[in-house]
């Protein structure tokens, strides 16, 4: 049995008590929470489940196996490494730390102590990222040439992080999982209209092999679009997350592109054939994730969604946000 011990029950944190709960192999003992009236309801739910609004009675209970960090990022590093340093396993929300160099220093410190560090992308877990990345893998698509996201909506506005570190992270770990090439620049603008902190921002990455990526997040849209494009040179991917059904759909269209002998003009040539939907795992992702956090802490397995993706992601979002400062000035990865 993996005892846990919870930090934070704001927005997220129910969901998280509520699936490692619902795991034969874990059980929730502690929780902590500043909010005295918060402990008050987990302790009508859950009675076996001691309370605290101290996070060191988790942090350095010998009881306790794995942390689950739910929390403001700011946070994260310190009580990660407080977690890690006790030897504990660590679950944290996305993303994973403020900075690089905090993400590297947790990466080393979980591999020194020879612990599992889980970054909760949980958009991964879902059965439409699975169907995307098998896809991929099967090179259903063919040859990669581009990957654009769209993730709007009006609000929630965050008093502590930009709408890139809100919510990017969704997409960039999306795509660090199913696109092999990997990032080696990106530009990015964004503006200020309320609250301090950029609400609105496009960002596009340069990857290898002429792979390009473009995000598109806002704070400010009269509706919510959560879209996903990724083209091929044989087929090409929509993926809708706002469907309830047809989440994903495989289009053969594309461009064929010939050269005649002595010729300079290109001969370009359209295909549009069939398109398909194909079927997606019914899921529920926040449980799959906490299943396999618990089947890797058990089995020494590393997570797909271990530190070091989770530190690939902070190198992309402290990057957009020394772009956005400077202009939409390319920075290198």
């Amino acid at each position: 049995m993996l005892r846990i011990g919870v930090i934070g029950y704001g927005y997220w944190g129910p969901n998280i008590v509520r699936n490692f709960n619902a795991i034969d192999g874990a059980k929730v003992i502690s929780l902590c929470d500043l909010n005295t009236n918060v402990l008050g309801k987990v302790s009508k739910l859950y009675p076996a489940t001691t309370t605290s609004t101290d996070a060191m009675d988790i942090l350095s209970s010998k009881d306790i196996d794995a942390v689950a960090i739910i929390t403001p990022v700011y946070t994260h590093f310190e009580l990660a490494k407080k977690a890690l340093q006790n030897g504990k396993h660590v679950f944290v929300e996305k993303p994973f730390t403020s900075t690089v160099a905090q993400a590297e220093e947790l990466v080393e410190l979980a591999a020194k102590k020879n612990l599992q560090i889980m970054v909760d992308h949980t958009f991964l877990f879902t059965g439409a990222v699975k169907k995307i990345k098998q896809l991929i893998d099967e090179r259903e698509l063919g040859k990669l040439y581009y990957y654009d996201s769209m993730r709007v909506n009006l609000g929630l506005f965050q008093h502590d992080v930009n709408v890139v570190w809100d919510l990017a992270p969704h997409d960039f770990a999306i795509m660090d999982y199913v696109v092999p090439e990997r990032p080696i620049a990106l530009s990015a603008n964004g503006e200020v209209h309320y609250n301090g902190l950029e609400d609105v921002a496009y960002v596009t990455v340069y990857c290898e092999n002429n792979f390009i990526a473009h995000f598109n997040v806002n704070w400010l849209s009269p509706v919510k679009v959560r879209n996903t494009l990724i083209g091929g040179d044989k087929k090409m991917l929509v993926w809708n997350d706002l469907e309830a059904d047809e989440k994903v759909k495989i289009y053969d269209k594309g461009v064929d592109v010939e050269t005649r002998e002595n010729v300079y003009d290109l001969l370009v040539s359209y295909r549009s054939g069939d398109a398909w939907v194909p079927r997606i795992a019914q899921i529920e992702a926040l449980k799959a994730e906490a299943e396999y956090f618990v089947d890797c802490v058990e089995n020494n397995k590393t997570p797909i969604n271990d530190g070091v993706s989770g530190l690939r992601v902070v190198k992309i979002l402290e990057a957009t946000n020394a772009s956005i400062k400077a202009k939409g000035h390319l920075i290198e990865l």
